[in-house]
């Protein structure tokens, strides 16, 4: 498996797609800068992205440094200890404070090594994450994006992401995650740099960055 580990990895995806798909020529030419987006695989960086869902990015990043100063060192076995006192101390939900406890108990009873799923076809990778309760697709997708750097992942149910196809594309409305999808399935097995390519044009569409954890 070819992993997006470089800026040069970027500019030969956006390559292959613009050739298959003309439309993304002038997309990519307003994108701007499109960003590597990889950060180091592991609890930290899996449970940033459970704490950003559903929350705007100020927001995200605020509930979660109160995380990290409440949970030292930051390990699943530290979480448990912190227990739903000091998860909504920092500011969690009942559902995200769910889904880090049943994180850190797989984590502690071996049943899940963060790591090895960068090793792993991405579909095998998702299936593990969405066994434990709490992490959706969504979650999993942008985990496997970001820290394990698969080419060909597309978090379709993110709402930056259908905006962002909506004007880009020229849609009559937003698509719903199915149809995203669907219309992504022709951008193999680059799915992962024209995520970024997305993002990086809702970044200038909008003025604001949407990529989670960018």
């Amino acid at each position: 498996m070819q992993r997006i580990e470089t800026v040069e990895d970027i500019g030969r995806g956006l390559d292959v797609l613009v050739a298959c798909d003309a439309r993304l020529a002038a997309v990519r030419r307003l994108a701007g800068d499109v960003p590597l987006r990889r950060r180091p695989p592991g609890l930290q960086t899996l449970a940033s992205i459970i704490v950003a869902q559903q929350v705007s990015r100020a927001s995200a990043e605020a509930i979660f440094g109160r995380l990290c100063k409440l949970a030292v060192p930051f390990t699943a076995q530290q979480l448990l200890e912190l227990g739903e006192e000091g998860m909504v101390q920092a500011g969690l939900s009942r559902a995200k404070q769910r889904a880090l406890t049943a994180l850190s108990m797989a984590i502690v009873d071996g049943k899940l090594e963060l790591a090895e799923l960068c090793d792993v076809p991405a579909e095998q990778a998702i299936a593990d994450l969405v066994a434990v309760p709490g992490i959706g697709p969504w979650t999993a997708q942008v985990y496997l994006l970001t820290a394990a750097g698969h080419p060909d992942i597309f978090p379709a149910g993110d709402v930056a992401l259908q905006t962002a196809a909506r004007h880009a594309l020229a849609l009559d409305v937003r698509p719903n995650a199915k149809v995203l999808a669907h219309l992504a399935e022709s951008w193999r097995p680059w799915r992962s740099v024209a995520a970024r390519l997305l993002w990086a044009y809702y970044r200038e569409m909008k003025g604001a960055e949407a990529a989670p954890g960018a």
